[in-house]
């Protein structure tokens, strides 16, 4: 028989992790034969708000059993033993946004997709007159292989409740609070989209929009205050993203999304744009972020993207560039003698320039022969031509000897 402890029908198996209201811990359903997770508020602690803290317990049952969502944890059971109510619900095997986000686990558009999908559960929630009070990262858990998953309703209540807050008691987190909570004024469904749009700013920018050393100035930045654009914080994210967050953020309900739906259709759009923007693959932009690509898959998103680090630049070798490889060479031949070849090729080309000009110079001399000339003329004439012949005949020598050494030196090096 196991010694392991049990709460009512469930065996615990371990604890997940403790709040301000309780503690939960992963059991056993010996019935179904499934694991669950039981959520726990030990009511004993404070007999005089016993009765409250019981009626809102059950009243998160009633809310949160009745929502049937992929983005939206299950309420299985609920139940009291001795001094402690609980509640059993469905194990979700992952983990939460709020220790991926301190790891710097999940890039920006991912981010994004995410907080798509806890803004599907929240219209969900919402058309069914259930407002969750307290959306942070710690109320969201990122599945292994699955979508995301809003947890924790307790502090969740029916539009229509009677169940009254006490004066001066704050339901949620201040960090995520909207300016009407803070100030005590009457909320509606309004107040979870401003607390989502706390967390896609934390999620995609890095920090918190609303910052400050203790929770009284951080009220005073939410009430008061308007973060950075996020653009202007970060060039990767695109302009949408902006307005998107201005609009959330707004400190006015009025000027808020009004619809979950609308902020989720909205946050899909910028996922398409930062995809339609992003460099091709290969690229070394934006490889400071990795995401297990087997932990967290993300629907909608083509999957969670593994980013890996740029491979380390290899520095080019000292002294000037390499001259491009002209392909096989063929080495000289010993016996080969240039000043020979040189000295052949001037002299056949002398001796032919030499013969073409004897040639035209009797050519010349005939046809001056047979038109008798004046007798000062014809002194002239043979007085001056030997210096054109010879000018003629030097030229084209000097030209046979350049030809020779080029074709000298194509053979020596070519």
């Amino acid at each position: 028989m196991s010694d392991a402890p049990t709460l009512g029908r469930y065996t615990l198996l371990g604890e997940l992790g403790r709040g301000a209201m309780g503690v939960v811990y992963r059991a056993e359903d010996p019935m179904l034969n499934r694991t669950v997770a039981i959520k726990t508020i030990n009511i004993a602690a404070d007999p005089e708000e016993r009765a409250d803290y019981e009626r809102r317990f059950y009243q998160e049952a009633r809310a949160a059993g009745g929502l049937s969502h992929p983005n939206i944890v299950t309420i299985y059971d609920i139940g009291r033993a001795g001094d402690v109510v609980y509640m059993a619900m469905e194990f979700v095997a992952g983990s939460e946004l709020g220790s991926l986000l301190a790891s710097r686990l999940v890039a920006p558009q991912d981010a994004i997709e995410l907080c798509a999908q806890v803004a599907d559960g929240l219209a969900y929630a919402h058309e069914r007159g259930v407002i969750h009070r307290d959306v942070k990262p710690a109320n969201i858990m990122v599945a292994r292989g699955g979508p995301a998953k809003i947890m924790d309703f307790g502090i969740a209540r029916m539009r229509s409740s009677e169940v009254k807050t006490q004066t001066g008691m704050l339901l949620g987190s201040p960090k995520y609070m909207a300016p009407e909570q803070l100030l005590g004024a009457s909320v509606d469904h309004r107040c979870d989209l401003f607390a989502l749009g706390v967390v896609i700013y934390e999620a995609t920018v890095g920090t918190a929009p609303f910052a400050g050393d203790d929770i009284t100035q951080i009220m005073y930045q939410i009430v008061n205050a308007a973060p950075p654009a996020p653009s202007a914080v970060s060039a990767r994210l695109p302009t949408m993203l902006d307005f998107v967050l201005a609009r959330a953020l707004a400190k006015d309900p009025a000027g808020r999304y009004q619809d979950a739906r609308e902020l989720a259709a909205d946050l899909r759009a910028c996922s398409a744009e930062m995809a339609a923007a992003a460099p091709p693959a290969g690229d070394d932009e934006d490889t400071t972020q990795t995401l297990p690509l087997g932990a967290f898959s993300l629907p909608g998103a083509g999957g969670a993207r593994v980013r890996t680090a740029p491979p380390a630049a290899v520095p080019p070798p000292a002294g000037p560039p390499p001259r491009p490889d002209p392909g096989p060479r063929l080495a000289i031949s010993r016996r080969f003698d240039s000043t020979a070849a040189l000295q052949r090729l001037a002299a056949a080309g002398a001796g032919e320039a030499i013969e073409q000009t004897v040639r035209l110079d009797r050519a010349a001399l005939a046809a001056a022969a047979s038109e008798p000339p004046p007798a000062v003329a014809h002194k002239r004439t043979v007085a001056l031509r030997p210096a054109p012949r010879a000018a003629r005949r030097g030229w084209i020598v000097w030209a046979a000897v350049a030809v020779a050494a080029l074709v000298a030196a194509l053979i020596a090096f070519g």
